[in-house]
């Protein structure tokens, strides 16, 4: 190789070494009027976002395990283990979600294992003050649970819930009122009555870090049997965010009332994008 083409290699790889683009968005760093765009943005020839590139249509799946001590059949005490998936729709602030699992239930007088009921649902959020946001809910119980006890008809669910942030902390309470389409099973052994009920939540939660976030709640509910008390429980709740596209959720709740199970436990994993 000549002199001059050993200065050509020398010059090439200098300037190319002395070239810096901190964002990656094509515009040399000395330029660049806007140093931190994001991968997901297009820039002009300043450096300064014009456009995001991001898509306004987002998903996420959900798998879960769960465990209780009550059977999905009713309310007599089993250890109940369940297996579910989970599959939301997002579009700027209505949200689509798509539910069911699988249920193995162990008694002292039976075993029993199966579909549980389904779930769809749509759900829109208002921001009418800053700080506080509203989730508005209707949705459908599909009868995917097989039972000779006249449970085979489809729910619906209407709800509404409310969160207000203060800095770190966030007072969050809810609101569910499901029409229960299920038949009375009535014979000469035994009356299955049904009702329709309404579900309530309060409670508060923070960000220790900003990945994670940490509620404790209490939950009221009626049995879609009438004649039951209210199911009550006390319930702690996190979100853990992984990376940009996992997440975790890990729940607990401890049964208050006579109703409602001892212990659950509820452990998922979900996958954003």
């Amino acid at each position: 190789m000549g002199k001059f083409s050993i200065f050509i290699v020398v010059i090439a790889t200098l300037e190319l070494f002395a070239y810096s683009d901190y964002d990656l968005d094509g515009v040399e760093d000395q330029q660049d009027r806007c140093p931190n765009s994001l991968m997901s943005e297009l820039v002009d020839i300043q450096g300064c976002a014009v456009k995001s590139l991001e898509s306004p249509h987002n998903f996420d799946i959900i798998v879960g395990l769960e465990f209780s001590q009550t059977s999905y059949d009713g309310l007599e005490e089993a250890d109940t283990v369940s297996k579910s998936v989970q599959v939301d729709y997002y579009y700027k602030n209505l949200s689509i979600e798509m539910s069911t699992s699988y249920y193995d239930s162990q008694s002292a007088s039976y075993t029993e294992s199966g579909m549980s009921d389904s779930f769809l649902g749509a759900f829109y959020k208002l921001s009418p003050k800053n700080k506080l946001d509203v989730r508005l809910g209707a949705g459908l119980i599909l009868p995917t649970y097989d039972s000779n006890l006249g449970n085979n008809n489809t729910d619906y669910v209407f709800s509404a819930s409310g969160s207000y942030m203060l800095t770190h902390i966030n007072i969050f309470a809810s609101y569910s009122l499901t029409l229960v389409g299920d038949d009375d099973s009535i014979t000469a052994e035994e009356q299955i009555r049904y009702q329709n009920t309404n579900a309530y939540t309060m409670g508060v939660g923070f960000y220790p870090q900003k990945n994670l976030y940490l509620a404790a709640s209490y939950n009221a509910s009626q049995s879609i049997y009438q004649d039951v008390v209210m199911m009550e429980t006390a319930s702690l709740y996190s979100f853990y965010t992984i990376d940009t596209h996992w997440f975790t959720t890990l729940n607990y709740a401890h049964g208050l009332s006579s109703s409602a199970s001892d212990n659950y436990v509820s452990l998922r994993l979900g996958y954003y994008f």
